[in-house]
């Protein structure tokens, strides 16, 4: 009962009630929250760049002895030892922070050697039981001279050990890696930098005090993200390093190739800081399921290892690779802002901090390692040599010291026989009496001057740098120097000026859809096709500069349907907007530009590209011949649902080696391997469907076959001329070329088709056979194989005499 009783008592003396103000209680203690959050988790030092659990992770792995050239031990032992010893948190919270200081997509410049998975941009890392962990190369020289009293100690959370108040920092960390955390009513944003800029910026700094910004910009002119990527125009990196605050853009790195035969692409080989490939594919999805982004066919993810990052996102035909590039930057993180607050605990207090800032800061800290260095060092020194001063007064009467020794009763009588007989202090006494009976010998004593010697030297050149600040400045920057010679690595993200993003910028204004404007598809010698804007004709004039021969031209627009014409008898839709564009020049156009009509068509690889034709209804009609002499005339009617179809019945053995089109009025030239030409009037050769076999066109003579056929219009005829090379039929391919000849087409007579035509070329002794002929309107040109041209020789009106001499062989004639 007297429990409860007293349990129960209640009595307004047995009460201790206070009165507090809550507006003032919550302001209290709301303002210790918010210094135990921004002093003790989310703002870095601007020593040393690093927050308190990345510091205490970095010492504690020192303290285990995990150096680069050791095995790596479990993440898991690594968080136990930071959690048990320094860290007053979770183990998450430690494992994550060990996680960010792994990831060389994170930091520019990693100070944990991670082995295993520790995440990517899209995906988190494997649990701390998975993963393995120990010092990085740079990590050394954030924890360099700790033992020498570089920086102060201070008890960690239970007062049961001690760890360092900030890091050495051999390298200024807090620019090399950057930061990023979220306090309370404030945070920092810091963006990587190349450490060999930074280290130029500080030196110069450490040279020239009075630099401005704008004189340390010269040597570091912006961020070094470790994904690379493009700095779209610095005005914002200029007003951050003055302020301390700024924006700025960065962009993904993409280059527009042919992705496939038929389709190009954009590549994306660098993306925005911390900006994963799955976000990317993600977001343009979803801008082009809603409409925003038109003209992807689609987005591959081809990134591995061997070709690191590679996004291929496929263009649709008639779309404008470089406007679809924009609509991506402007509607997916391919274009990202970053905006840079660059806050840091400076003597315990957050600071917003400029460039020249970040960097005095830093400096100052580096010349206040050297000289709490340099005093530790001096007064070990000073200490060594006192003892060894002590030992060179024994040896010299060696034979005494070890007599008193050895008749002393105990340790105290000894070292005050010492002190007594040698002059020598109980620091000095102790140590001889301390050493083994072989350090007294003749050679130790040769050893105890020089290293006297040595140490006075050393002794003089730690106290000038204690006293000198020119040679602890001088100290600073080699030290520097060597970090950047050792860890540095090139510039991996471009920065553009203001000109440079204006170029950018332009690229945004190009129109989406590939306009149908009129222009000239051209068919190379070689097969390769080029799409040159305008109406106008493709010139095939000798005297002008082309890189090769012009075998077909076809008056269209950029987003019509063609037909290319194949040695088997084949046609195959083509779209003249899949055909690569080359400007028009004063000169003409450069073929070598063009690609391959065999994958831009997938046309069968053993086929011959013959010639290309138009497939409109109303177009003028195609004509083909084949080799064995039969010609034909197509009406244009084409099936719309088909992309290929035969054109032609070809006999087993023959194949189509000429085509074209053709109006009523033009007049074909057909030639064969036995040195006959036909001239025939295209009216004489009625149009046919797509399935017939043709008519007889020449009648070739036994083992000849025709070799080139041609289609001039009535107008072209007086500037028409054929082309003819005699050769011997006996050598191999490619050789045994003799002579050539050209000569005006008005020169040879019409006659009707089917027969046999007249000679074009009359045989010298040895030449049996026409290795190459060409029929066409403008100056032939003809060259090698290796491109080099091959002059022909001059115009001859006789429509059957000989040729002249050449002086290499010719491949092809245009």
């Amino acid at each position: 009962m007297q429990t409860i009783e007293a349990m129960t008592d209640l009595s307004p003396a047995s009460e201790h009630i206070v009165d507090i103000d809550v507006s003032d209680e919550m302001r209290t203690s709301f303002l210790e929250y918010a210094y135990s959050v921004i002093y003790a988790r989310a703002l870095p030092d601007a020593r040393d760049g690093l927050k308190p659990v990345q510091r205490r992770i970095t010492y504690q792995m020192s303290v285990m002895g995990l150096r680069p050239d050791r095995s790596h031990v479990k993440s898991s032992r690594v968080v136990g030892d930071v959690m048990a010893k320094l860290h007053p948190h979770g183990d998450t919270a430690i494992y994550d922070a060990l996680v960010r200081l792994a990831q060389p997509f994170a930091l520019r410049l990693p100070l944990v050697d991670g082995h295993g998975n520790f995440g990517s941009l899209d995906d988190g890392p494997a649990a701390p039981r998975y993963t393995e962990a120990r010092m990085a190369e740079a990590a050394l020289d954030m924890v360099a001279n700790l033992d020498e009293d570089v920086v102060d100690f201070v008890p960690n959370y239970d007062n049961q050990t001690t760890q360092p108040e900030v890091l050495p920092a051999g390298f200024p960390n807090l620019l090399v890696n950057g930061a990023s955390g979220i306090a309370v009513g404030m945070a920092t944003n810091i963006p990587p930098h190349n450490l060999v800029e930074v280290v130029n910026a500080a030196t110069h700094l450490l040279d020239r005090p009075e630099a401005s910004v704008q004189d340390l910009m010269a040597y570091l002119p912006g961020p070094d993200l470790p994904g690379g990527g493009i700095i779209v125009d610095r005005t914002g990196i200029r007003e951050a390093y003055e302020t301390g605050r700024g924006i700025f853009r960065t962009r993904a790195k993409a280059s527009i190739e042919r992705v496939s035969p038929r389709k190009r692409g954009i590549v994306i080989t660098e993306l925005p800081y911390m900006v994963g490939p799955e976000r990317v594919i993600e977001k343009v999805k979803e801008a082009v399921t809603k409409g925003r982004i038109k003209g992807i066919s689609a987005l591959t993810n081809l990134t591995d290892r061997t070709n690191d990052l590679r996004l291929v996102i496929e263009v649709k035909n008639g779309f404008n690779p470089e406007a679809v590039l924009a609509q991506l930057y402007k509607y997916t993180p391919l274009e990202d802002s970053f905006g840079i607050n660059a806050v840091a605990l400076v003597d315990g207090q957050p600071q917003q901090m400029s460039l020249k800032q970040m960097l005095e800061v830093f400096l100052a800290h580096r010349l206040s390692i050297v000289l709490r260095r340099s005093h530790y060092r001096l007064a070990r020194a000073r200490e060594r040599l006192h003892l060894v001063e002590g030992l060179l007064v024994a040896v010299l009467d060696i034979d005494r010291a070890i007599a008193l020794i050895r008749h002393s009763d105990d340790v105290a009588q000894a070292r005050a026989g010492l002190m007594e007989a040698f002059g020598l202090d109980e620091i000095q006494a102790d140590h001889i009496l301390a050493l083994r009976l072989r350090r007294l010998t003749r050679f130790s004593t040769i050893e105890l001057q020089a290293e006297r010697d040595e140490l006075a030297e050393t002794i003089e050149q730690l106290r000038r740098l204690v006293t000198d600040d020119e040679a602890r400045r001088a100290i600073v920057r080699d030290e520097l120097g060597d970090v950047a010679a050792r860890l540095g690595t090139p510039r991996r993200t471009l920065l553009l000026d203001g000109a440079q993003a204006r170029d950018i910028a332009a690229v945004s204004e190009v129109p989406l859809e590939i306009a149908d404007d009129p222009c000239v598809l051209v068919l190379s010698s070689t097969g390769s096709l080029v799409r040159v804007p305008g109406d106008e004709p493709v010139s095939r004039d000798g005297a002008r500069q082309v890189d090769d021969g012009v075998r077909a031209c076809l008056a269209t627009t950029a987003r019509a349907e063609v037909g290319i014409v194949t040695s088997d008898g084949t046609l195959t839709r083509f779209s003249v907007v899949d055909a690569p564009q080359v400007p028009r020049t004063q000169t003409a156009p450069s073929l070598r530009a063009g690609v391959d009509a065999h994958r831009l068509a997938a046309l069968p690889p053993r086929s011959e590209v013959v010639t290309i034709v138009p497939l409109d209804a109303e177009s003028t009609p195609a004509w083909l011949m084949t080799e064995r002499g039969t010609v034909k005339r197509v009406r244009p009617e084409y099936p719309a649902n088909k992309d290929a179809w035969e054109i032609i019945g070809l006999d087993p053995g023959d194949r189509v080696v000429a085509g074209g089109t053709c109006t009523d009025d033009a007049e074909l030239f057909i030639v064969t391997s036995g040195a006959q030409l036909l001239r025939t009037p295209a009216a004489k050769i009625r149009p046919q469907g797509r399935s017939a076999q043709g008519m007889a066109g020449i009648k070739c003579g036994e083992d000849a076959r025709v070799i080139t056929a041609a289609a001039i219009e009535p107008g072209d005829l007086p500037e028409a001329f054929v082309a003819t090379v005699a050769a011997d039929g006996t050598a191999l391919p490619g050789t045994g070329q003799t002579s050539a000849k050209v000569t005006p087409a008005a020169a040879y007579p019409s006659k009707g088709r089917g027969g046999q035509g007249v000679r074009v070329q009359r045989f010298l002794r040895g030449e049996d056979v026409l290795a190459l002929a060409w029929v066409g309107v403008g100056a032939p040109r003809a060259l090698a194989d290796d491109g080099q041209p091959v002059e022909l020789p001059p115009v001859d009106d006789r429509r059957d005499g000989s040729g002249a001499a050449i002086s290499a062989p010719i491949a092809t004639i245009g």
